[in-house]
Formats: C-alpha cells, structure tokens, sequence
C-alpha cells in the first residue's frame, strides 16, 4: 500500500488503472479517427464487407462502433483516475464491460468479412480487456 497525499493507493488499484488507461488511448483513438476521418473510414469499410452480409449495414454498424469506442474510452479513462483516487471501481468495471462488447462486435465483422489477420490482433485487446475484469472482480 503506498500512500500519497493521505490518498491510498495499492498495486491492484493501480494495474486495474494501467489497463483501464491502456485501453482508452486505443478506444478513443479509435473513436475519435471514426469520427474525424468518417467520409475515408466508411469507404474502406464499405470496400472491406462489400463481400459480406453486412455490406448494407455499414453506416450504420459504423456509427454503433464509434458510439461504443468513445463511450467506453471515456468510461476507462476517467474510472481509471476515479479507481486511483478513491478506490471506486465502478466506472471502470462499466467502461471494461462496454468495450469488451466493442472487441466482441469488430471480432464477430472481421471474422465475417474474411480477415483473419484483422480477427488476430482484435485477440489482444480482448485478452487484456477480460484480465482487467478479472483483476476488478476482487
């Protein structure tokens, strides 16, 4: 247990932060990309499941996507500094959930559209994603 500033901090608290941190500067990276490069995004993707079911659905699985990375970033970045000071762990615990359904929906697309490699390095991000709940569930 350290203890900064009659705050304090154990290291369970503090790696649950470090994923909850590392996940938000994917997640609203992402997000915030979907959102600035929108019209080049939904071209790619459009390219990207033009051979899929999904091909339709594209504008509209776009939007859920962005809606889901930058409400799940911004739930990881701010519960993560909430979980330091105070030890509250619930914003977190959401933002973790929220994005481990994020991970789910782009795995599900890329499996769909035939990219596995894509499908691969999604697994990464889960497998964090699913110690952080882990290391939350205390």
């Amino acid at each position: 247990m350290i203890e900064v500033f009659q705050i304090e901090i154990n290291l369970l608290n503090i790696v649950q932060s470090l994923i909850g941190l590392f996940l938000s500067i994917a997640l609203l990276q992402s997000g915030f990309d979907k959102i600035i490069d929108r019209k080049g995004n939904l071209e790619w993707l459009s390219s990207h499941f033009s051979d899929s079911p999904l091909r339709g659905l594209v504008p509209l699985l776009l939007n859920v996507v962005t809606v889901l990375e930058i409400f799940a970033g911004s739930c990881t970045l701010i519960g993560s500094f909430v979980n330091l000071v105070n030890g509250n762990n619930m914003l977190l615990t959401i933002g973790l959930l929220i994005a481990a359904l994020n991970f789910l929906a782009l795995f599900l697309g890329q499996r769909i559209a035939k990219d596995y490699e894509g499908a691969a390095v999604l697994v990464n991000y889960f497998i964090l994603n699913i110690l952080g709940l882990l290391a939350l569930a205390n």
